[in-house]
């Protein structure tokens, strides 16, 4: 008999939660009970972890938060500021009874939909797909050289040409430096940025799994990325460069470099995150040599008539992110925290 319960939160059974995670085909760092304390922390959002039991062993997990704004709807989602997410079980006979218990908690809480990011489709008849992403993945090679080797050749001169620069890396937990990277560089995007606060926390819940890799050139760090670590897995989440990063390639050598160390602590893949398909970012990591996944989210529509819109590429957008293209930089990381919450 499969029961689903909800996930209350106490130190023994998340590590229970997570030990299931860590062995769990499907799972992936999102599924980890660290990204509850994360929303609930930071943001304030309720969360909602249900687990299958099956006598005393978890044979499934699916993380869900609730997210609720009169600007962006009320969503229950799996999981906010997280690439992946939906269930992670044993077999269908438990996803299925996992994902029939988010749906009636969505239709409980009245949210205008259910959203689970989804790398794997699900067969529910009640849920609906929008790809609109596509992730990139490859195998770390075992050296520097065949690790570079590996990348398309265009990919690769610019990488070379960042080589014989003067820059030079650090791998640390100086969160503060890549927040004030990251910070500057979403709002040269026109993106709200995360608050300073969040950075922090990652790095305190992880522990271990997360760090910081900093590129500098002549002392100055210019580019900075907060990396994740799940398994055999590098995963860089949260990365950016100054305006002169372009000019130095010095984004180019940061992932170049992470993969390099990463490969020598021991790690085999490396996982470049998502991307909207057809976009800048999508294209950059399609340069590398990386074959985009697609990305399978779901959607049960509860009291919203049509599946939500939230891409920049919205047009009633536009004129929001031009004008936070030009806010002084102090100014979007005071009020970006208010909006970026409700984005993740």
């Amino acid at each position: 008999m499969i029961e689903v319960v909800k996930f209350q939160g106490d130190a023994e059974l998340a590590a229970q939660w997570d030990s299931y995670v860590e062995q769990c085909d499907a799972a992936t760092f999102f599924h980890l009970s660290g990204w509850l304390t994360v929303n609930e922390k930071v943001y304030g959002h309720i969360g909602h972890y249900l687990y299958a039991k099956q006598g005393q062993d978890i044979v499934g997990v699916l993380p869900l938060v609730e997210q609720k704004s009169r600007l962006f709807g009320h969503a229950l989602i799996s999981t906010p500021f997280c690439v992946y997410g939906g269930v992670a079980a044993n077999n269908e006979d438990v996803q299925r009874a996992l994902e029939d218990a988010a749906i009636a908690l969505a239709q409980q809480l009245e949210v205008d939909y259910l959203e689970l990011r989804n790398k794997v489709p699900s067969s529910h008849p009640q849920l609906v797909e929008k790809c609109a992403h596509s992730y990139f993945a490859w195998p770390l090679q075992d050296n520097p050289e065949a690790i570079l080797a590996g990348v398309k050749k265009k990919q690769r001169a610019v990488i070379r040409h960042s080589l014989k620069a003067d820059l030079s890396y650090k791998v640390d937990s100086d969160t503060q430096t890549a927040y004030d990277i990251y910070s500057e560089s979403v709002r040269n995007l026109g993106t709200p940025v995360f608050p300073r606060e969040y950075f922090n926390q990652l790095r305190e819940i992880f522990g271990h799994r997360c760090d910081v890799l900093t590129v500098e050139h002549q002392g100055k760090a210019v580019s900075s990325v907060l990396n994740f670590y799940f398994r055999d897995q590098v995963l860089p989440y949260y990365g950016g460069g100054l305006p002169q990063a372009r000019e130095l390639k010095s984004n180019d050598f940061m992932y170049y470099q992470l993969m390099c160390s990463a490969k020598e602590r021991g790690y085999g893949q490396y996982d470049f995150g998502r991307s909207k398909n057809d976009s800048g970012a999508y294209q950059y990591k399609k340069h590398w040599g990386m074959e985009p996944t697609a990305l399978h989210y779901q959607f049960c529509l509860v009291k919203a008539p049509a599946l939500p819109n939230l891409s920049p590429n919205n047009p009633k957008y536009q004129f929001f992110i031009k004008a936070w293209q030009k806010l002084p930089l102090w100014v979007s990381r005071a009020l970006g925290p208010m909006l970026s919450k409700y984005l993740g």
